[in-house]
């Protein structure tokens, strides 16, 4: 794979890489380079097959991002990111949920002019043509009583993506997936059909972008002249014997996820200026956003064990969402819990909580959280792993803290429901005798996970706002041909699982760049 020049190289090939790939390389006159550090997805089932998932964190294909110590959460915690073509769609558990009209409308309150629903909507459509959405199949009897347990107590059965925003209700999930349970990840929806018919399409996997490339001096053809313009991108090696560089015509676009983007932005000198300085890093533009302002959807955890046997088959264990509003007066859901039917210890068992071969969990996760946190450089070499620190429950008004309680304390009502009540056997944990909330909190601060959804760490706003990395078209501040569209560019979280949020975004990406 030697040096070579395409109209546009896209660095990242996650959820959003394969879809503008795909979108880009419609037009013919035009050539896409695709650059994913992982292996490619095609033909593996270790990561198609959906039902298999979980065995994907903590393994080759996992980046498996530690965390800095945590002063109110747990510190054992790791963000598993994926390392595999299609990105975390194909690491993921593919629950799907088309973005929420209200956190679009936040999105524009905040500065991302032509993100509004009404905007976004032809997007979606064309999306949802191309990735399917299934109907998880109310299979699990223990699943079933869970539903009808929150039915007790004011979440009313609903069905999910049907043009509302469900504020109170739990349901079966959609997923993204085939009737036979292969995922449709971006790279299986996008990608793997046109591989072989695309000559203008060339994806490259194993070569791991180490910086963006840049022309310092200015652009006489572009309005932004006086600014660097993105060339290109230096990758290793597939073989490691050294890199290669891939040459962009036209634009270059970052895609490599909320811990990575900024990562890459800070090692090409695109940055806070005192961090920059600190690694070494010249910098090329003083960007106080990139890195800043990480949000993610914290989550907690009530386990039992079951006095029933569980079940033994399910499209991927997480098969049902529950949504309630603990504040009054909010446009989005603020508490969200998944049912898995399975046992969830990878958090409590290190301190001691007992667990079970036979149980199943909710897990009450925080979805419009107020903490923040922040990407950093651990140094300058780009093979060094980042410094990720959520800072997990810092918020000063103790928001999350709140949401957070009144998740673990609903969590126990539902299971106090009959006929939920006779599948449990015995609360593991936090367990019985945790009842206070100072009680309840010390467990949730040792043992609380995260929903593996990083975010808004390279956001886009008003072309005014200091904080802002990118303008709404996804342009990166300061520089010219270098947008960024991937989980980092949201101005904040969803209220639900973001993944196809992130792939319509991908969408409008290619929109705004055809458009250009």
């Amino acid at each position: 794979m030697p040096d070579a020049t395409f109209d546009y190289v896209i660095a990242g090939g996650g959820s959003a890489g394969c879809a503008l790939a795909a979108r880009l390389s419609e037009d013919p006159d035009v050539t896409v380079c695709l650059l994913e550090a992982g292996p490619s997805d095609v033909g593996d089932d270790d990561i198609l097959v959906l039902s298999e998932w979980m065995h994907l964190l903590d393994s080759g294909y996992d980046w498996d991002y530690p965390v800095e110590p945590q002063e109110r959460g747990n510190s054992f915690m790791r963000h598993a990111r994926a390392k595999v073509l299609g990105g975390c769609s194909s690491h993921n558990s593919c629950i799907a949920f088309l973005p929420p009209a209200e956190a679009l409308d936040d999105w524009v309150a905040m500065g991302a002019t032509g993100w509004s629903p009404a905007e976004i909507a032809p997007l979606v459509q064309r999306l949802t043509g191309t990735v399917g959405l299934l109907d998880v199949p109310p299979a699990d009897p223990c699943g079933t009583a869970v539903l009808e347990a929150a039915a007790k107590v004011g979440l009313p059965t609903v069905a999910f993506n049907r043009g509302e925003t469900v504020r109170k209700g739990a349901g079966w999930f959609q997923i993204n997936a085939t009737d036979d349970g292969i995922r449709n990840s971006s790279s299986h929806a996008y990608l793997h059909p046109i591989l072989d018919s695309r000559p203008n399409l060339e994806v490259r996997t194993g070569c791991w972008v180490s910086e963006i490339l840049f022309d310092d001096a200015t652009d006489p053809t572009s309005p932004r002249s006086a600014q660097p313009v993105a060339t290109g991108v230096r990758y290793q090696r597939p073989d490691l014997t050294g890199y290669d560089v891939a040459t962009a015509r036209r634009e270059v676009i970052l895609t490599a996820g909320a811990i990575d983007t900024p990562k890459l932005l800070m090692l090409s000198g695109i940055g806070p200026t005192a961090h920059l300085r600190e690694m070494g890093i010249p910098v090329r533009v003083d960007s106080p956003g990139v890195g800043s302002n990480l949000d993610d959807h914290v989550e907690g955890l009530v386990f039992w064990e079951a006095s029933r046997p569980m079940v033994t088959t399910s499209t991927q264990w997480w098969e049902i969402g529950l949504f309630t509003t603990v504040d009054e007066g909010v446009s989005q859901p603020d508490l969200m819990m998944h049912y898995g039917s399975v046992p969830f210890d990878m958090n409590t068992l290190r301190r001691g909580y007992p667990t079970t071969d036979n149980g199943f969990c909710l897990t009450p996760n925080v979805t419009q959280g107020k903490s923040r946190g922040t990407v950093r450089l651990r140094t300058r070499d780009f093979r060094d792993r980042p410094k990720v620190d959520p800072r997990y429950f810092t918020d000063p008004d103790g928001y999350d803290e709140r949401i957070m309680l009144a998740g673990l304390r609903l969590a126990r009502d539902i299971a106090a429901q009959s006929p939920l009540a006779e599948w449990v056997a015995r609360e593991l944990a936090p367990g019985p005798d945790a009842t206070t909330d100072d009680e309840l909190l010390d467990y949730v601060h040792q043992c609380h996970n995260t929903v593996y959804h990083p975010a808004a760490t390279a956001r886009m706003g008003a072309a005014d706002d200091p904080m802002a990395v990118l303008d709404p078209q996804l342009r990166v501040k300061g520089v010219s041909r270098l947008r960024v569209v991937d989980a980092s560019a949201m101005p904040k979280l969803p209220a639900v699982n973001p993944n196809i949020t992130v792939m319509t975004m991908a969408e409008k990406c290619a929109e705004l760049i055809r458009n250009a």
